[in-house]
Formats: C-alpha cells, structure tokens, sequence
C-alpha cells in the first residue's frame, strides 16, 4: 500500500531508492558515549518512551529530509513520526528523487503542499492560505503537508533544486508562536523547529486533537533532552508529561 505507516531506517542503503546512505560520521559531540534508549534514541537517564502516544489527524505529514539530519538526535521530525504513523519519511537527493515520493505526488487521493515561507516572487502565484487546506478536506481529498527537514540552508536547497515539487501550491506558515526548542540556536525565535511547523499547520487545518499530543510529546522530547545534556534527572513529571501518559490510558 502507498500509505503504509512510516519507519525510519537508517541501514546501510536507503530502502526506497536503493542507494547509498551518506556514511555516518563519528559521533565526537558532547554525550557521544551516553548511553541511550534504542527506543527513543534519548539518554536513559530520561528516556521519553513512557510518554509517546499515538493520534489521527485528517491531514498527513510528509517530510523531505536531508541526509545529514537523519544522525542528529537532537532531529524532531521523528517526533512526528511517533505521534502520527501515517507519517511518511523520504531521504533528499539531489539527483536521484525517492519514486515512491513521485507516486504518491500523483496519487489523486493526496492534495499536497509544500511548506515553504512566501518570501521570494518567483513562486508567488504559487502561494495558498490554511483555507486552501480546508477546500482540500471538503472535496474529499485528503491534505498533505510536505516538510522540508533540515536546517534553512538545506531546506531552501531543498525547495530550488526539486523539481518535482515546482507543480505544488506553497503553504507559508502564518504564526505569532515563538520557538520554545531548547537543543539548537535559531537564528531566530520565529524560526521554529520541524514538530512545531507541524504542530502549528495541524492545529490551524482542525486537527486539533493530534495538534495537542504532538506539541505535548515534543515539549516532553525537549525537557527530557535538555535536562539529560545538564546530566539531571527529571523526578517530577512536568504537566504535558502527565497529560501524556493519561492520554495513553484513555
């Protein structure tokens, strides 16, 4: 099937296209001999797996990443990937795209939109609002949100140099939230990270439910890492922890 759950697979090739994955580097960063949860690849000292929680949501995610953000642990996009498994995950290259990609593009049951911000008029008549997405759902299809996972200099390479992305409508991200990510410098406060683009577009199309878990699970990833970078252990559940775990028992 063309929509079967996402599953990251970081084995010597790339599963979809056959070729090969970019050599992973030596981890030298600080807490390169930490040991972590194979299940939540965080540090045991906080392992976030008692708080992840699965929702549904009319819209799917797809996210478009660059090869180098797939060894970063500090990588929110499969954060997404947790909270909603409908969730497809494809490896960027420049030159070879992913044909499953391609034939999900042209699946008529996807409207698609890359997200992207309006900032430049070459793709201008391109441009929708978060209305478009809700004439999506009211015609029966079902909207797509393409993520281009990566910092913003890979991401706009991203955006310039796939041409199979140049037919799709562009949804910039129209937010007052400010980044509350802990583990990176943005070189803005308004540049949010990949869960916090995905938790904004859910929660502004209707899907409210899976918009509340995903913030709450990636809020849980951020206190969990931060406090595991200072080498502290989290005692007290903070409160999107609790309402977590309780949305596991419902």
């Amino acid at each position: 099937m063309l929509d079967e759950p996402c599953q990251a697979d970081l084995s010597e090739r790339d599963p979809a296209t056959g070729h090969p994955r970019p050599p992973r580097r030596e981890f030298k960063a600080r807490g390169s001999f930490t040991e972590r949860c194979p299940g939540c690849q965080l540090p045991v000292l906080n392992c976030l797996c008692p708080y992840q929680a699965s929702a549904e949501s009319e819209a799917r995610v797809w996210l478009i990443t660059h090869p180098l953000e797939h060894f970063k642990p500090t990588n929110t996009g499969r954060l997404i990937c947790d909270v909603l498994p409908a969730t497809e995950v494809f490896t960027w290259y420049r030159t070879a795209p992913d044909p499953r990609l391609l034939a999900l593009l042209d699946d008529p049951r996807f409207a698609p939109f890359v997200v992207f911000p309006d900032d430049q008029p070459d793709y201008a008549d391109r441009v929708v609002g978060i209305e478009a997405v809700g004439e999506v759902k009211a015609s029966g299809r079902i909207p797509v949100f393409i993520l281009l996972d990566g910092t913003w200099r890979q991401a706009r390479r991203i955006f310039r140099k796939s041409p199979y992305l140049d037919r799709l409508p562009v949804l910039p991200l129209a937010t007052s939230r400010v980044t509350r990510y802990r583990l990176r410098k943005p070189a803005s406060q308004a540049h949010l990270c990949t869960a916090e683009v995905a938790v904004e577009l859910l929660r502004q199309s209707g899907d409210l439910e899976a918009a509340l878990v995903l913030d709450d699970y990636f809020d849980a990833f951020n206190v969990s890492y931060d406090a595991s970078r200072r080498y502290e252990k989290i005692e007290q559940p903070t409160s999107a922890m609790r309402r977590l775990m309780a949305y596991r028992t419902e």
